[in-house]
């Protein structure tokens, strides 16, 4: 365990359960309404990334925006991960919550993963499923998962520059917003930090091969409650432009989403990876007539 760099204040209140002896999960808490919406974040990032997300709904539903841990505000620590482990992480804060109700689990990137291994393995009833810029709809060979352990080493995470940060923030957008400035202040507030930034060195190579070892392709014709798939149309990082350079967009949208009975795709445009805080007001727009629908 160990203490946390000076991040820039939430957007709203921080609180945080013992959901279990070394694990202080931190989540935000706001809005109100008949259902639950819990956001998971992605690889690399935590719960303010979903701040526009909540803002557009917590008139129409209770938001609560987790940091997993080793992430954010959470607790630091040596963990076993793995995407089982965060779907397990998320069911301890819906049970210590005691959460009644209608519950739907929304996930971006890395976390829309985890909200599939969730469903699939029966953790607690949900209502719906909103994947946003999920990962695991793109399918990797056994010579392109190699590659991505040669790229995601901790030490290579570590010496980072901080002009190189930025580009891997900038990456996420069409163009890089400057309300979205206070994620790079806050990973090179991390990056200063030396033991919380040991910590996440280590966590992001783990999570990237947790992905790559747990894929969900196989797993998305048995999801059998109703699915909502966004993707920004411009997303850079999805498919991967080294290993697939001729895929599309499209193509990997549409591909992951038939494979889900019933499910919705949206394509947003001027939306890249981040298009939940890149396209709010598009994305809102879909995400309400959600939270206000009730599934059939």
């Amino acid at each position: 365990m160990s203490t946390h760099p000076p991040y820039q204040p939430y957007p709203w209140p921080v609180r945080f359960r013992k959901i279990r002896p070394d694990i202080d999960l931190a989540y935000m808490d706001v809005g109100t309404g008949p259902k639950t919406v819990i956001m998971l974040h992605g690889l690399g990032s935590y719960s303010p990334a979903w701040s526009r997300t909540i803002e557009g709904l917590k008139d129409h539903a209770r938001c609560i925006a987790i940091d997993f841990p080793n992430y954010g505000r959470s607790s630091l620590g040596n963990f076993p991960v793995s995407l089982h482990w965060f779907a397990e992480v998320v069911q301890d804060l819906i049970l210590d919550l005691k959460i009644d109700g209608p519950l739907i689990l929304a996930g971006h990137s890395m976390g829309a993963q985890v909200a599939v291994w969730f469903h699939h393995l029966q953790l607690h009833p949900l209502e719906r499923l909103i994947l946003i810029s999920p990962a695991g709809f793109e399918q990797f060979s056994s010579f392109e998962k190699g590659w991505f352990k040669t790229i995601n080493r901790p030490s290579l995470i570590r010496n980072l520059t901080d002009s190189q940060i930025l580009r891997n923030f900038e990456v996420n957008f069409v163009q890089f917003p400057e309300d979205a400035q206070f994620m790079v202040e806050d990973r090179l507030k991390l990056k200063a930090h030396r033991k919380a930034y040991d910590f996440y060195c280590r966590m992001i190579p783990k999570c990237t091969q947790a992905m790559l070892d747990e894929p969900i392709w196989d797993l998305l014709p048995d999801i059998q409650i109703p699915t909502q798939v966004i993707f920004g149309l411009q997303d850079t990082l999805i498919p991967n432009p080294i290993l697939h350079p001729s895929m599309t967009l499209e193509q990997v949208a549409w591909d992951g989403t038939r494979r889900i009975p019933g499910a919705h795709l949206s394509l947003i445009p001027n939306g890249g990876h981040f298009v939940h805080w890149e396209q709010p007001d598009k994305v809102n727009e879909v995400l309400r007539s959600l939270v206000g629908r009730t599934s059939s």
